[in-house]
């Protein structure tokens, strides 16, 4: 699979750079499914993420004294640009770079699945995900906890896609959209209202 992750990332790319072309600088300023960020700053870290080489990852890790949150802190406001526009000319600059911070190339398409669904879902945008997107992504959170805890969450149930071929786990079932599961994994409450199935209570009180 190495290296087939940068088209589905480029192909999301494309499709949010569509859905933020056209919305209201107030709307820039809506609360994301982050709870520090707004959907400005959202877009600002996947602009900081995107331009990450591990060299880069390490120089900005160790200035910021290897606080992880003060690094993302620091790179919202180096890339948030003066307005808006300077924010999402930012991001569409990266389309085509292929760089990332040190790990597994599935945390990149992480990155702009779970984003993608932090800005869109209070901007009430609906978008359909490429479903191997999807896929390497609920697998890539359920197979650890470092950042994510996506592992702990799914713990002891089963998961159910209903819109992508994906069952994971053995215990009560939660089942859904695959893009609201991996939403309610990685701690986002958000994903539980389109969830059903016995397991789901559990999972709310991990998330």
């Amino acid at each position: 699979m190495a290296g087939n992750q940068w088209p589905l990332i480029r192909a999301e790319r494309v499709a949010l750079i569509g859905d933020l072309e056209n919305i209201s600088d107030p709307q820039w300023s809506t609360q994301s499914l982050c709870s520090a960020w707004t959907v400005r700053d959202v877009l600002a870290h996947m602009t900081t993420t995107a331009k990450m080489t591990p060299g880069r990852f390490v120089g900005k890790f160790a200035g910021t004294g290897f606080q992880f949150n003060a690094m993302n802190e620091k790179g919202v406001k180096e890339d948030l640009g003066t307005t808006p526009a300077d924010t999402l000319a930012g991001f569409k600059a990266q389309l085509d770079r292929t760089t990332a911070p040190p790990g597994p190339l599935d945390a990149m398409v992480g990155e702009i699945v779970i984003h993608g669904q932090d800005i869109r879902r209070p901007l009430g945008i609906a978008h359909t995900y490429q479903p191997e997107a999807l896929t390497l992504v609920g697998d890539f959170v359920i197979r650890g906890n470092l950042l994510l805890g996506g592992k702990r969450r799914a713990t002891g149930l089963t998961l159910n896609a209903t819109d992508v071929d994906w069952t994971r786990g053995a215990g009560p079932a939660v089942n859904g959209p695959l893009a609201s599961i991996i939403l309610a994994l990685t701690g986002r409450k958000a994903g539980l209202a389109d969830l059903t199935g016995d397991g789901l209570e559990t999972l709310a009180a991990r998330t």
